[in-house]
């Protein structure tokens, strides 16, 4: 497991959460198959495994990650020569519900960011530093990881932009507006020196927690989640409802989808095209409220 732990990790450079969740899914396949020899694992074992996750209740997206997982291990296997034969090439992976995400409105943001800049207007470090990560969040669509992993020099105020590192190892400059540039150099200026001070030891990290050091994705999330669940009507929100929301009004603006793909760092085009859908429903919600032969 060890060495297929470093070719996720070096060679498909995956995410660590997604290697260690396919690690948790072929741990769960172990415990299934017991002391049968991996060379005697065929695709009918592979498809009992997964009849019991479903028996279990187990997501749509879980099964197709457990899927996944296993067709990442044995095709490793097989390239490696630990077996003879690729049980998993006609494994097939269950097809995810589809769902829309959940998008706050212009207004609700608006007035969300708002009161956000009027709370930082006093000067209190941790209300300058939530303000400049909303904006942020929202003015870049970058996911909660990459936010987190910003350094001070990763900005650049001047031109509006910040280096963030995504998926994959991939490096990316993304652009952010005025109100964003704004509540990160007051929060740079003003919130971070003072939260520094509780700190003990020196980081490059933009944003840092009440005690100085980095703030972590669960630290953002829970900001998140209590200012912006009551804006969308919906619980467990977290920062990726502002990814959503920051892809979702570029294209309701007349942003070039393409242009959107780069913003976000997706690596298939196909991924952002589900904000198409999105504006597709908003229009669609529009038109029925508006139109009197709707």
């Amino acid at each position: 497991m060890t060495s297929f732990t470093s070719y996720l990790e070096q060679v498909r450079r995956l995410s660590p959460a997604t290697v260690r969740a396919y690690r948790s899914d072929l741990a769960d396949l172990a415990a299934v198959t017991g002391e049968i020899d991996l060379r005697d694992i065929d695709l009918e074992t592979l498809r009992e495994w997964l009849w019991r996750a479903t028996q279990r209740g187990d997501a749509r997206s879980t099964m197709a990650r457990r899927a996944a997982a296993a067709r990442s291990f044995f095709g490793w296997a097989h390239e490696s020569e630990l077996i003879a034969v690729d049980p998993s090439l006609r494994l097939v992976t269950p097809k995810r519900a589809k769902t829309l995400p959940v998008v706050a409105s212009r207004d609700g943001m608006r007035e969300l960011l708002d009161e956000q800049a009027t709370a930082a207007a006093g000067g209190d470090p941790i209300a300058l530093r939530d303000h400049a990560i909303l904006e942020l969040l929202y003015g870049t669509g970058v996911r909660v990881s990459e936010l987190c992993g910003i350094d001070v020099d990763d900005v650049d105020l001047h031109r509006r932009t910040a280096r963030v590192l995504g998926k994959g190892s991939r490096e990316r400059v993304v652009p952010f507006g005025a109100p964003a540039a704004e509540a990160v150099g007051a929060y740079i200026t003003r919130g971070r020196p003072a939260l520094r001070t509780r700190a003990e030891r020196a980081t490059p990290a933009l944003f840092v927690g009440a005690r100085g050091a980095r703030m972590g994705p669960r630290a953002v999330y829970a900001l998140v989640a209590r200012v912006l669940s009551p804006i969308v009507g919906a619980e467990h929100i977290g920062p990726h409802a502002l990814r959503h929301s920051a892809a979702t009004h570029l294209l309701d603006g007349g942003a070039d989808l393409r242009a959107v793909q780069e913003i976000l760092g997706h690596a298939s085009l196909g991924t952002t095209q589900i904000y198409t859908h999105v504006s597709a429903e908003r229009l669609l919600d529009g038109y029925r409220l508006a139109h009197p032969r709707a």
